[in-house]
C-alpha cells in the first residue's frame, strides 16, 4: 500500500500541496540533504521512497536499529565508486537516524561535506535534541503532522479495492479515528480486521469485528453530533459542581474517544476565569500552564497535565463574581451609551487640556493614609455609587471582599 510517486502521497499537503517547498525540490530533483520529523504512520519512509522513484541518484537504504558504521562505510565506498562512472548524486536514507549516537553520526559529516552522500534521515524524536549540531546544521529539517481521519479514510479506501472487502461506515470512522493520526497503524487494524472477517467467511467487516482487531470498544462520541455536547457539558458542570471524580471521567471518555485534547484545554482556560475567578486567582496560572505543557509534550503523555488541571479546577473555590461584573457593566453600556469620563480622571498631555479642568483635583490614592483617596469617584456621574463587582467569601474572594469593605464602606 506504500505510495511510489508523489501524486498517491495522501496528507502533508504544507509540503507536498502545490507550490510548497518539498513538492518543487522533488519535481527539480534538487534534493538537499533532509531530515523528515513527526509521529510514526505519517510518511516519512514513503516520502523517501517516492523520492527514490523520482529523482535519477543512485539511491541507498539502511536502518540506524540495525546498521553501524561498518555498514555506512561500505555505502560510502559504493558511492564514491558511483561517482567514477557517472555524475549522478548519491543519497543515503538512514531511517531512525536518531538511534545512532554521536559517533555514528560524526561519521557521516564529511562525505555530507564533500558531496560524495546526500542524506535523508527520519527521526520521531526532536532532531534539536538527537541530531548532532554540525549534521543537523548541514541538512533541512521538515516536520510532518499526524495524517487526519480525512486522509487516512482515503488510504483505508484504496487498500479495501485490493483486499477486496468491504466494511461498515461506523466501522471504519472507528478505525480512522483509533488510529490517532498513524496511517500504518490504521493499516494494520484493517487488515487484522480483514482476516478476522475472512475468517469468518464474511465478506464485510462491521464493528464488532474492527474493535475485536483493536481489542478496544468504540465510544459513543460524535465530535459534531449530541454527544460531544453532553460530554463536554458534562465535564464543566462537574467542574463547576466541585466533583473532581466526575470531571476526571468524563475528561478520560473524551480524550479516549478521540477528542482534540487542546479543545479541553481551552475549556478549562475559560473555566478558570468564568466559575473560578478571583475564588483563586492562581486556577487561570494553572489552565494556562496545562495548555502550553500540552503544547510542548503533546500525545501520549499529554493527558496527564490534563488531568492535573481539571481535578484542581474541580476542587478550587468557586466564584462568577468577575465574570457577572462584566456583564452587569456591559448592561449599563448598552442603556446609557459612552457616558462621560468624570474630569478629574482624565488624563492632561496638553496645556488647553489642563485649562479645560482634566486632571484637576485628582488625588492619588497612594500619597493618601491607608493608600485611600476618601470621597474621590471614578464612575461617570450618571453610574456613580453603582456596584458591578460582588466578590463571595469563598476562598481567596474573602480577602477581597473584606478589604474593598474596608476601602468603600458606604457603597451599596
Amino acid at each position: 500500500m506504500r505510495p511510489k510517486f508523489l501524486n498517491e502521497v495522501v496528507g502533508q499537503e504544507h509540503l507536498i500541496g502545490d507550490g510548497k517547498p518539498l513538492k518543487t525540490l522533488i519535481e527539480a530533483d534538487t534534493i538537499p540533504s533532509i531530515i523528515f520529523w513527526g509521529p510514526p504512520g505519517t510518511g516519512k519512509t514513503t516520502l523517501a521512497r517516492v523520492i527514490a522513484n523520482h529523482t535519477e541518484a543512485h539511491f541507498h537504504h539502511i536502518s540506524a536499529v540495525l546498521s553501524g558504521v561498518k555498514d555506512l562505510r561500505e555505502i560510502i565506498e559504493l558511492a564514491k565508486s558511483n561517482r567514477k562512472y557517472d555524475e549522478k548524486p548519491n543519497i543515503l536514507f538512514v531511517d531512525e537516524i536518531h538511534r545512532w549516537n554521536k559517533a555514528q553520526q560524526d561519521a557521516l559529516l564529511p562525505h555530507v561535506e564533500d558531496g560524495t552522500i546526500t542524506i535523508i534521515g527520519s527521526t520521531t524524536e526532536n532532531p534539536s535534541f538527537e541530531i548532532i549540531g554540525p549534521l543537523l546544521s548541514r541538512t533541512k529539517v521538515y516536520v510532518l503532522n499526524p495524517i487526519d481521519k480525512e486522509d487516512i479514510k482515503k488510504l483505508l479506501d484504496r487498500a479495501l479495492t485490493i483486499l477486496n472487502i468491504s466494511i461498515d461506515d461506523d466501522a471504519i470512522d472507528f478505525i480512522c479515528q483509533s488510529a490517532n493520526g498513524d496511517a500504518r497503524r490504521a493499516f494494520n487494524t484493517l487488515e487484522i480486521s480483514s482476516d478476522l472477517a475472512l475468517s469468518r467467511k464474511k465478506t464485510n467487516i462491521d464493528l464488532k469485528t474492527a474493535e475485536e482487531a483493536l481489542q478496544k470498544k468504540s465510544l459513543l462520541y460524535d465530535k459534531s453530533g449530541e454527544e460531544h455536547y453532553n460530554v463536554i457539558s458534562a465535564f464543566i458542570k462537574s467542574m463547576r459542581g466541585s466533583d473532581p471524580d466526575a470531571a476526571i471521567y468524563y475528561l478520560a471518555r473524551m480524550l479516549e474517544a478521540g477528542e482534540d485534547p487542546l479543545f479541553c484545554a481551552r475549556r478549562m482556560v475559560i473555566f478558570a476565569s468564568e466559575d473560578i475567578g478571583n475564588a483563586d486567582p492562581q486556577a487561570i496560572q494553572v489552565a494556562i500552564s496545562c495548555m502550553q505543557a500540552f503544547d510542548f509534550v503533546g500525545m501520549p503523555e499529554g493527558w496527564i497535565p490534563l488531568a492535573q488541571c481539571a481535578t484542581y479546577l474541580a476542587s478550587a473555590p468557586k466564584s462568577k463574581s468577575a465574570y457577572r461584573a462584566y456583564w452587569a457593566a456591559k448592561g449599563e453600556i448598552e442603556a446609557h451609551g459612552n457616558l462621560s469620563v468624570p474630569l478629574h480622571i482624565r488624563n492632561a498631555p496638553t496645556k488647553l487640556m489642563k485649562d479645560l479642568g482634566y486632571g484637576t483635583d485628582y488625588v492619588d490614592p497612594q500619597s493618601q493614609p491607608g493608600n485611600i483617596a476618601k470621597g474621590v469617584t471614578y464612575l461617570p456621574d450618571k453610574l456613580n455609587g453603582k456596584k458591578f463587582y460582588n466578590p463571595t467569601q469563598n476562598g481567596y474572594e474573602k480577602i477581597i471582599y473584606d478589604r474593598l469593605k474596608k476601602l468603600s464602606p458606604n457603597k451599596s
